[in-house]
């Protein structure tokens, strides 16, 4: 239900039990006073009920609205100053309609013979002004709580809504950067061996797939990621000299949860552009463990100090937006490090994500 509609049918429940403690103290507290009242009084009192329901939703559905919440505060006194002089000068008529002056007197007259000097109170009137205003507070109280829970509502969806556009946006950039540098390798690889680059083709029709049809529902299984991870790997090791170790080691046994799509890749992606040499030595190691409700990825690579351990900003989108993804779908829930050891010549990132 949107706040419109929200706004235009209150708890019915809510007001029907208000509704009825007010009927009752309407209608039997005058019972105390131990006199007997006749049918013009109760028809009063019918209609004080009767206004004092207009006049709660006039000030809940207009007046409020309308004037109290936009801050035209005078506008807002001054049609609930029209709304009680108009309830006072209605149930006058109505008592001269009906002869409810005259009938009074005689029950009170009545009273006084039956039991002793009982005067008549005339604070009757004053009493239903009184309730009427009170009635208005009411009733601006339970609008200016209403007001503040549709906006806050409304704040939350916003949200979503936001987050939702973001994750669609960050995941649209993380996915062309990926089957950007692929494709670039694959072209590489036709110049080497065909039938290598057939393969990498398969590889990369069959990850394609993941991201396009698995990846869609918002969450995946950690053994689908993980494989996803390897087909990665064994993607990019078709062109990798003897010179680069690169060894992928998963959790043992492995409980499956649902986690975020392509989270690890940005880092293992990473590794492999800064951390792996043609000519020296080089190693990636990535480690993936799970401690109950949690999951523990460690990725580790080689750092030589002619490049940038990080990717640059101008097309560095992976690791940004991966942490930027972090922070929306695990807020307080995930830890990232990321360590540049110099003196050991080695860049290290490390996650700790809790899953429950």
């Amino acid at each position: 239900m949107d706040t419109r509609a929200a706004r235009k049918y209150p708890p019915l429940f809510l007001h029907l039990l208000g509704w009825s403690f007010l009927a009752l103290f309407l209608m039997w507290q005058p019972l105390s006073w131990q006199i007997e009242f006749p049918v013009s009084f109760w028809i009063k009192q019918a209609v004080l009920f009767s206004l004092l329901v207009t006049i709660f939703y006039l000030n809940y559905y207009f007046w409020f609205p309308k004037f109290l919440a936009k801050n035209k505060y005078s506008r807002f006194i001054l049609f609930n100053i029209v709304s009680v002089v108009m309830l006072a000068v209605i149930t006058e008529q109505v008592k001269i309609a009906i002869n409810h002056g005259e009938q009074m007197d005689r029950a009170f007259k009545l009273a006084r013979e039956a039991n002793g000097d009982k005067k008549r109170h005339d604070r009757l009137d004053y009493f239903a002004l009184l309730t009427a205003l009170m009635i208005i507070g009411l009733s601006t109280s339970v609008a200016a709580v209403r007001t503040a829970q549709l906006d806050k509502q409304y704040r939350q969806n916003l949200e979503k809504e936001k987050i939702n556009s973001e994750l669609s946006f960050l995941k649209a950039q993380i996915n062309p950067h990926f089957f950007f540098n692929t494709l670039n390798n694959i072209y590489a690889l036709t110049v080497i061996d065909v039938e290598a680059a057939r393969e990498a083709l398969h590889k990369l029709s069959r990850m394609m797939r993941y991201v396009l049809y698995e990846t869609q529902h918002g969450t995946v299984l950690l053994s689908q990621e993980i494989a996803f991870a390897q087909d990665y790997i064994q993607l990019m090791q078709l062109r990798l000299t003897d010179k680069v170790t690169v060894h992928l080691d998963p959790p043992n046994p492995l409980h499956d949860v649902s986690i975020a799509p392509m989270l690890f890749l940005p880092f293992i992606e990473n590794a492999f552009k800064h951390g792996v040499s043609a000519v020296q030595p080089s190693r990636i190691d990535i480690q993936i463990r799970q401690e109950g409700h949690k999951i523990f990825v460690e990725v580790k690579n080689t750092l030589f100090t002619d490049k940038r351990a990080i990717l640059d900003e101008s097309n560095g989108i992976g690791l940004a937006n991966t942490q930027r993804r972090l922070d929306l779908l695990y807020p307080g829930k995930y830890q990232l490090e990321v360590t540049e050891n110099k003196e050991e010549r080695e860049f290290e990132v490390h996650l700790e994500l809790e899953t429950a």
